[in-house]
């Protein structure tokens, strides 16, 4: 789930469905109504998308641990990405929150 709003998060998802070959990701926005029961199913805010939410084999990863989590499973070299992992927690949902933050004034907002 990511927002469907926000022109960075759009583009994440554009460039891994071009990068999925085996076609193992679907997508779906946050603004939806089934990203918002899976949004509370996970226990996320619905009224403030600065989080996505990813799901592989029944695991949920937020955050940055979510982008990682993606980027591991499209295969070499992205799973480079893995290297995040080292940071502290504490560290990485700080870097991610400053980004979600000022998402929109850095990268833009769609109408829909």
């Amino acid at each position: 789930m990511f927002d469907g709003v926000c022109v960075l998060c759009s583009g994440f998802v554009r460039m891994v469905v071009k990068l999925d070959r085996k076609g193992r990701f679907h997508f779906v926005t946050a603004q939806s109504p089934f990203g918002e029961v899976l949004f509370k199913k996970y226990g996320l805010r619905t009224d403030s998308y600065e989080t996505n939410l990813v799901i592989i084999d029944g695991a949920a990863f937020t955050r940055l641990d979510s982008f990682v989590a993606v980027m591991a499973e499209l295969g070499w070299p992205w799973r480079a990405a893995r290297v995040l992992l080292l940071l502290p927690c504490q560290l990485r949902d700080w870097l991610y929150d400053r980004i979600a933050k000022n998402r929109y004034a850095l990268f833009g907002k769609k109408d829909n």
